[in-house]
């Protein structure tokens, strides 16, 4: 325990039990200048960039980053892609105590490789850490140890403004026993994945929601804004639902007054003229049952710097949604999220009624998947972009 205990003093803010509230100072955290990189000696021919389904086709290589209560963390390593080997009483099988992200690396017309606003994801993997028990990790080495990984398999990053690499971190308890309590071993990976759209009826094509209270996605006090496992399995029973009343996705309800919170598992936002007369893009709050998208989080961003109408985080209740419509007073409804980016909303299912949804052209859906895409793949100059290797 001698290593756990060094790995555990010092810091200015009082860390204890691998857990910590000190965000910048993380003793005994891994260093991407301690990495070793382990080559493929059968690289796989990479797919053609105009038939890739989302999250089938994965790289060559792989980042992995192993945690003890005894040794602390390991030495991260970039290795040839291959099935993990664990004990089947470890505590991820039994209790889901695991966690991910999800962020993208884009090729530019420039040839150069950019991360968006990944500083953002490393944020929301360390405070879902913290929510899982798991232990804390210093965001800036996670994200160039990354960085390395996109490096090494950069032939992998599409040359196609319709395509990316996705970039999917995973941490989990891997104890090997049967005891509902904090782990004490983890494993970090990532692995990445070239992708096309997400939505299999093309990247910008209006969806169709079925809304029913009766399944929820998050509570109060629960971890619906973690981005953990157990918040998606639960969630396919309502999505498998809403595809037989043939609807493509779930509009998330919750409470006794139908408050409109997701959209599938994207971030939901409502263009519309308000119940004062106000021009108002509005989204659901970050109340913890909202995930904080960094999607979401860059639209809001854009809004603002624009100022050319309200900009609102608030509460919409699905009797809020159903008299605007019937005052002609919505203009768009769109989900974002770093898989889809932006996707139009066009029909909503509710008490066994079609809602059309204006869509007035998507101009505004349609402006920020421009700007924010524009940002990506570096036709527009930003400090959100970050390069991956020399590019």
């Amino acid at each position: 325990m001698a290593a756990a205990a060094a790995g555990q003093q010092n810091c200015k803010n009082g860390c204890k039990n691998g857990i910590s509230d000190c965000d910048d100072h993380v003793p005994g955290a891994f260093k991407a200048s301690d990495i070793t990189i382990e080559l493929t000696d059968s690289p796989k021919e990479k797919p053609d960039p105009n038939k890739l389904v989302f999250g089938t086709v994965f790289t060559d290589h792989m980042l992995t980053v192993e945690w003890s209560m005894e040794k602390g963390w390991q030495k991260p390593a970039i290795k040839p892609l291959q099935n993990l080997s664990l004990h089947p009483a470890c505590s991820v099988f039994h209790y889901a105590i695991e966690l991910f992200e999800g962020l993208k690396a884009y090729r530019g017309a420039d040839g150069k490789i950019r991360l968006f606003r990944p500083q953002l994801n490393m944020e929301r993997m360390l405070r879902s850490a913290k929510r899982l028990t798991l232990p804390v990790f210093d965001r800036k080495e996670l994200l160039e140890c990354i960085r390395k990984l996109i490096d090494v398999d950069r032939d992998w990053v599409p040359k196609s403004s319709e395509a990316s690499l996705y970039v999917r971190p995973v941490f989990m308890g891997t104890e090997p026993s049967l005891g509902v309590k904090r782990s004490s071993k983890a494993l970090l990976y990532v692995i990445l994945s070239p992708v096309g759209p997400y939505f299999s009826s093309g990247a910008f094509s209006p969806i169709s929601l079925w809304a029913d209270p009766k399944y929820i996605r998050a509570w109060k006090g629960g971890t619906g804004d973690s981005k953990i496992g157990g918040n998606y399995g639960n969630a396919l029973f309502a999505q498998y639902e809403a595809q037989d009343y043939g609807c493509q996705q779930v509009l998330w309800l919750y409470g006794a007054d139908e408050q409109i919170t997701e959209v599938g598992t994207m971030n939901l936002f409502l263009f519309w003229t308000n119940e004062n007369g106000e021009l108002e893009l509005a989204t659901p709050p970050l109340d913890g049952i909202i995930l904080p998208g960094v999607t979401r989080r860059s639209i809001l961003d854009l809004a603002l710097q624009w100022g050319e109408f309200k900009v609102s985080e608030r509460y919409i209740t699905m009797a809020d949604l159903v008299q605007a419509l019937k005052d002609d007073r919505v203009k768009e409804m769109f989900g974002a999220g770093t898989a889809c980016v932006v996707c139009p909303v066009g029909r909503i299912l509710y008490k066994n009624e079609d809602l059309a949804i204006p869509t007035n052209g998507n101009k505004l859906a349609a402006r920020f998947l421009k700007e924010l895409t524009d940002i990506q793949y570096g036709r527009t100059a930003s400090d959100w972009s970050v390069l991956v290797g020399d590019s």
